[in-house]
């Protein structure tokens, strides 16, 4: 009963529950509570999933009725149960392998073909007509790059506005959170695993970089940088897969210049963040319960 349960909960959680989360945008008005729940829906559906194949080889039914059906039964759950483990971990080492690696060769590129801007340091410029900005994140001099078109477009405020955001990409390691729920959406089986958490999770960050960035240049430059640049003639998948870029689509930086345009209310935002943190523990403490419960019972029994 229990592996059952475990088993239809890590379906939901992989598939249906980031589906229709990613239909209440109001959850972005609290970028880091929404964060945090979307890390512990995905959490939770890994516990599930491992759980439910621990719980069914665990189970009390096949220790009292032991035979070949119940050894073919243990033996085919505790292989689910690995797999899954084995599934995360490889699909761990191929993703941050893969992005290092492409990270790596763009930065070399990178540093042959920029300059450094003069007036603010730590910044690369490359020549491109393209209005292109972002950053290059790593554990050791990370780099923000844009280019000159970028440059061209934008006024001094809304420039140092773009910095400031790819910055906050690069302290927050955002990074790391987008890799970790490629992890997940990986090592799922496409027929379960949804692709809106790694999508929603995207926003996201770029909703936390753009708060840093008002909180040091006003809501206007950084309001306005983005509607610049997502109207620009350039691409913006110059480092997809390897690095944070300012823009994204069209119809994300005109959801984000809205809530930068949308006025603050500290009390209903903080009962909201309270709330989707108590759901996240809730999330993580239900596959938990479930999997312990049963041998707990049975010590005490």
């Amino acid at each position: 009963m229990t592996a059952g349960v475990l088993a239809v909960l890590a379906v939901v959680l992989a598939g249906p529950v980031p589906a229709g989360l990613a239909r209440l945008p109001a959850f972005r008005r609290t970028p880091v509570a929404a964060v945090i729940v979307w890390q512990a829906v995905a959490l939770a559906a890994v516990l599930a999933a491992v759980g439910a194949g621990l719980a069914l080889a665990t189970d009390r039914a096949w220790r009292e009725d032991p035979g070949p059906l119940s050894a073919v039964v243990v033996l085919v759950a505790a292989g689910v149960a690995a797999t899954v483990v084995v599934r995360l971990l490889a699909c761990g080492h191929l993703v941050g392998t893969r992005i290092r690696a492409r990270r790596r060769r763009f930065r070399s590129h990178v540093d042959l073909l920029a300059h450094r801007d003069r007036e603010r340091p730590g910044v690369l410029v490359v020549e491109h007509d393209a209005p292109v900005a972002y950053c290059l994140p790593a554990m050791a001099a990370s780099r923000v790059v844009v280019s000159t078109g970028t440059i061209r477009l934008l006024s001094s405020a809304e420039l140092d506005a773009v910095i400031a955001h790819e910055r906050a990409h690069v302290r927050g390691r955002h990074d790391l959170v987008l890799e970790a729920f490629s992890v997940i959406q990986r090592a799922f089986p496409r027929w379960v695993a949804s692709r809106a958490a790694l999508d929603e999770v995207s926003v996201l960050v770029e909703v936390l970089a753009d708060r840093a960035a008002v909180r040091r240049h006003g809501s206007d430059p950084v309001a306005h940088a983005l509607v610049a640049l997502a109207a620009g003639d350039g691409t913006s998948t110059a480092a997809e897969g390897v690095g944070l870029d300012l823009r994204g689509s069209g119809r994300t930086a005109l959801a984000r210049v809205g809530l930068l345009g949308r006025a603050s209310r500290p009390v209903r935002d903080a009962v909201q963040s309270a709330a989707l943190v108590t759901a996240a523990a809730a999330l993580l403490v239900l596959p938990t319960v479930l999997v312990v419960r049963p041998w707990l019972a049975s010590l005490a029994g």
